[in-house]
């Protein structure tokens, strides 16, 4: 297929494909009985594989009873980092747009990440609207547990401050699980408040939380919801509760190469694989080369990771029961998905010290990347990268009332991205996105709805391309065909092309044979970081580098 991309199409897209009606402010509105509840879960720093309906051992139960009841995406995109992700899926824009092209600003340092450029300020900007805000303007009630990393210093950059009646969580962007305190501790409302009791564990309370919420909802008679649950599993440090750690422990002794090779058997019988899609090259330390005390290690800190990402499950399970003895789980649109992919951080084999693992210390104490390359399953590439490792989410999509009976439990091949959430809770919701707020200019949408998709209509979500930047990293899609290119310090840009609908695991790289695509492509993803205000990765370093001297 031949794809024709131009000037008028780019602009077209950033400009939107919906018409606004333009106000100060989101009046509030009387909601209507049969509007759904919305809840957005996601997960943090988890893979591609990393759950049982996508192909894992980890037992996820309530994840796999939400996807057999509801539809998966079989390409769903985030944007390879933790900040950059929450800021698109909050506004609906690109994360330039919205004043997070890199990262958010520290705990520890109020300008760590604003470069004084438009897209590069640290922190969600005024020129965006957040879920929260479209939807509490149209009478839901707005609530959030979890992780927010979208704005530290400041309460005006807080979640209550951007549309959630309600928050408990940590505002920065880790913490440890069984002790978080000091700048990154827990904040109900808007207020620090502090760990309680001995037997305190993040996720739990986190879930705690959230479950009190909807309980306060469904009593105050306050519906419809939105909720936005934000854990921060199986992000490091490697905290978990004992018993969920037993479960796995000495499970991993046959390492990643092997484990990776299992998964990726389950993924293609299941159908989360295509039959042609390839497995990508291991990118791991060799097993059988270490010794007999680190393999134990090593099965320890997976053991560590899987028993978060079992947690984490009881936890949904913990929602999904409030919801069903509710009533309320019928007409409730979920989504479950992760911010980016599988972590690579501290080494091949992990960073932290070996001491601190089963107990309550640590900080950064992560599995390494010989594990996230079995996370990521069958991608090259992880968290901060573009190729499919770093982008690619499970996406699982629950909606009783809405999904039809013959699409449960099925896969799509139509694929979307983080924008496209905003869309789709716009028109569910019967909300009015606005082109003023707070006597601000708020940009148009980025995405489209997934409505059509949720209904069981198997038709393209994207006409135009979608774009992805993060350190440099690049990369558009239009249709089957991906153009990526992995930042090399030093060295000029380099496209690669990929056929996605054949190669998911980039393997085959087209641009030799197809130069008139790549030069559309990339003159496209050019168009579109100069109207998004994407700067080069060379300058941003430059920046970072003048303010280390």
């Amino acid at each position: 297929m031949r794809y024709i991309i131009g000037s008028a199409v780019t602009i077209a897209l950033l400009a939107g494909a919906y018409a606004f009606k333009t106000v100060d402010e989101i009046k509030p509105g009387k909601a209507a009985d049969s509007r759904p509840n919305i809840m957005i879960i996601m997960a943090d720093d988890m893979g591609y594989a990393d759950i049982g309906s996508y192909g894992s051992e980890v037992s996820t139960p309530n994840l796999d009873r939400l996807a057999a009841n509801g539809i998966r995406f079989r390409q769903f995109y985030n944007n390879a980092r933790c900040c950059p992700t929450r800021a698109s899926l909050l506004t609906g824009l690109y994360p330039h747009q919205a004043g997070i092209g890199h990262m958010t600003n520290d705990p520890e340092d109020s300008v760590a990440y604003n470069y004084n450029l438009k897209g590069y300020q640290g922190a969600l900007n005024n020129n965006c609207v957040t879920i929260a805000e479209v939807l509490k303007g149209s009478g839901y009630q707005t609530l959030m547990s979890g992780k927010w990393h979208v704005g530290y210093h400041g309460q005006q950059r807080w979640p209550l401050q951007r549309g959630f009646d309600k928050y408990y969580g940590i505002l920065a962007g880790a913490a440890n699980y069984f002790n978080p305190t000091g700048p990154r501790g827990l904040t109900l409302m808007n207020e620090q408040v502090q760990p309680e009791g001995d037997d305190f564990y993040l996720t739990d309370a986190l879930t705690d939380h959230a479950v009190k919420f909807l309980d306060e909802n469904r009593r105050e008679g306050k519906s419809p919801f939105f909720m936005y649950l934000a854990y921060t599993s199986p992000h490091w440090p490697l905290n978990a509760l004992k018993d969920d750690v037993d479960k796995y422990r000495n499970k991993y002794k046959s390492g990643w190469k092997a484990l990776r090779k299992e998964r990726y058997a389950r993924m293609i019988k299941s159908g989360v694989l295509t039959a042609e899609t390839g497995l990508s090259p291991d990118d791991a330390a060799d097993w059988d080369k270490l010794s007999a005390e680190k393999q134990d290690e090593m099965d320890f800190r997976m053991a560590l990771y899987a028993a978060q990402i079992d947690r984490m499950d009881q936890n949904i399970g913990r929602v999904v029961k409030a919801l069903e003895e509710s009533g309320q789980l019928e007409n409730t649109l979920i989504f479950f998905l992760s911010d980016n992919g599988a972590c690579a951080e501290g080494g091949d084999l992990g960073g932290g010290l070996k001491e601190n693992l089963g107990s309550k210390r640590g900080y950064m104490l992560s599995y390494g990347q010989s594990w996230a390359n079995a996370s990521n399953t069958p991608f090259k590439k992880y968290k901060h990268w573009v190729n499919e490792g770093g982008i690619s989410t499970p996406l699982i999509v629950h909606w009783p009332k809405a999904i039809p009976k013959n699409k449960k439990g099925k896969f799509t091949d139509q694929y979307g991205f983080l924008p496209d959430l905003m869309a789709t809770v716009v028109e569910v919701s019967g909300s009015k996105y606005p082109a003023r707020y707070k006597g601000q200019d708020i940009l148009p949408m980025a995405g489209k709805s997934l409505l059509p998709v949720i209904r069981g209509v198997e038709k393209p979500v994207h006409a135009q391309p979608i774009f992805w930047e993060h350190e440099g990293n690049s990369a558009v899609r239009l249709g089957n065909m991906k153009l990526v290119c992995e930042y090399e310090e030093g060295k000029p840009r380099k496209w690669q092309l990929y056929d996605i609908s054949k190669d998911r695991s980039e393997l085959d790289d087209l641009a030799e044979k197809n130069p008139e695509q790549v030069r559309r492509l990339s003159a496209a993803y050019d168009e579109w970081a100069l109207h998004t205000g994407v700067k080069p990765w060379n300058e941003i370093r430059k920046i970072l580098a003048s303010r280390r001297k």
